[in-house]
């Protein structure tokens, strides 16, 4: 009892938590109410539209059609309209044939169904398909079978989708541009929290069977959380099909989202990050060969982990909060708020002689230079450990590379 209390408790809290945020300001939770109110208006209006002023005894077909084509995007919901008047001639076309030819409402959906459930599974009809045997189904149930029923669920089929479509076009149009940036802004924060995380544990790490396997799990959010870029750049391209000119008139495009190449950019350090920590998670695993570097090494890693790692927090804050399209020399500024972030005492020079306490690009440099000394050191000395330092620094200059540190190397 107290278990489903507590979850029932947890589950008013997020609803409560939700809707504060609906309420507060722009995001995905107002976005979701407005979508929905949307989709409910359209279904009154298409049942005003066909029950009160076209007096259609048969009027469900339309608040169903206008109600599920209030989609996320313009586009999306004139292409699922589509498909979905499509899908329901069929049904209704081939259940009027299979009554008209057998005389029986039994015997005619036996006739009809299977070949309806088979086309449902065809491509051109995208997830629309399943609508042809239920409007099949619907069609034999009521009794109301024959040419002139046929035309009539048709008809409301077809008006249901011009008021599904019309009201989303017309009525705050949804626009996704927000999370591509909140997506971007999340991967940079998760690569800088992954890095940082990596150079805190390095130092003091066991090199043993559990610390390889919390390596090899750290980037999976990292690797969510691109999944999750991807697919909402993909919403966002979407979203301007069709409606953009639109949008724009109507000031609906609240911020533009950030060009393709920063995807590419954070894609390409989020496999860097990916590929590093399995480096360390192969080299803690005591069955394999590669054998961990020496404890200097490894301390003067984790120093330049923990600068690169801020600099990703940083460009996370930049994309959360500014304008996109801002190029990589553009966010060098950024540096001495990274700077003043990266008081820790390791990142700074703790040791009193390596000189790297005035930029996090100076500290990097000098953090960079020793260890490839440190490098040359390892390959005199025991090359397996060259191996794994050289795979492990060159992930690290990778990430530096595609980091708004990096702009100035270039």
């Amino acid at each position: 009892m107290n278990r489903a209390t507590e979850a029932i408790g947890r589950e008013l809290r997020a609803v409560g938590a939700t809707a504060r945020k609906a309420v507060r300001g722009p995001g995905r939770e107002r976005d979701l109410l407005v979508q929905s109110l949307k989709a409910s208006g359209a279904a009154l209006l298409a049942w005003a539209v066909a029950r009160l002023w076209l007096n259609d005894p048969m009027a469900l077909m339309a608040p169903w059609a206008a109600l599920v084509l209030v989609q996320a995007t313009v586009y999306g919901s004139l292409l699922r309209a589509a498909q979905q008047c499509a899908a329901i001639c069929v049904g209704t076309l081939l259940a009027t044939g299979a009554q008209a030819v057998t005389g029986d409402e039994l015997a005619a959906m036996a006739v009809c169904l299977p070949p309806l459930m088979l086309l449902s599974h065809w491509s051109r009809f995208g997830d629309q398909g399943g609508y042809a045997a239920t409007t099949a189904v619907f069609t034999l149930a009521t009794g109301a079978v024959g040419p002139e029923a046929a035309g009539h669920r048709v008809g409301q089929a077809v008006l249901g989708a011009v008021v599904g479509v019309a009201v989303n076009a017309l009525v705050l149009p949804p626009v996704h541009l927000r999370d591509v940036r909140d997506n971007l802004a999340g991967l940079a924060r998760e690569a800088g929290a992954a890095l940082r995380q990596v150079a805190r544990e390095l130092p003091e790490a066991e090199w043993d069977d559990a610390t390889a396997s919390r390596w090899s799990h750290l980037p999976d959010r990292l690797e969510r959380r691109l999944e999750g870029l991807r697919s909402a750049r993909s919403w966002s391209d979407e979203s301007l099909r069709l409606a953009a000119n639109r949008l724009r008139r109507l000031r609906r495009i609240p911020m533009e989202a950030p060009r393709v190449e920063e995807d590419e950019r954070w894609a390409r350090v989020t496999g860097q990050v990916v590929a590093l920590t399995r480096t360390l998670s192969v080299a803690a695993d005591a069955g394999r060969s590669p054998v961990p570097p020496d404890t200097a090494a490894l301390d003067l890693y984790a120093r330049m982990l923990d600068v690169l790692g801020r600099a990703c927090e940083a460009e996370s804050r930049r994309l959360a909060a500014g304008p996109s399209g801002a190029s990589r020399s553009d966010l060098r500024e950024r540096e001495a708020e990274t700077h003043d972030e990266g008081g820790d005492d390791r990142a700074d020079g703790g040791d009193g002689g390596d000189g790297l306490g005035e930029s996090s690009e100076e500290r990097l440099t000098a953090l960079h230079t020793r260890l490839r000394r440190s490098l040359r050191d390892h390959a005199a000395q025991d090359p397996s450990q060259a191996a794994v330092l050289g795979a492990l620094l060159l992930h690290a200059e990778n990430i530096w590379a595609d980091t708004s540190l990096g702009a100035r190397r270039e």
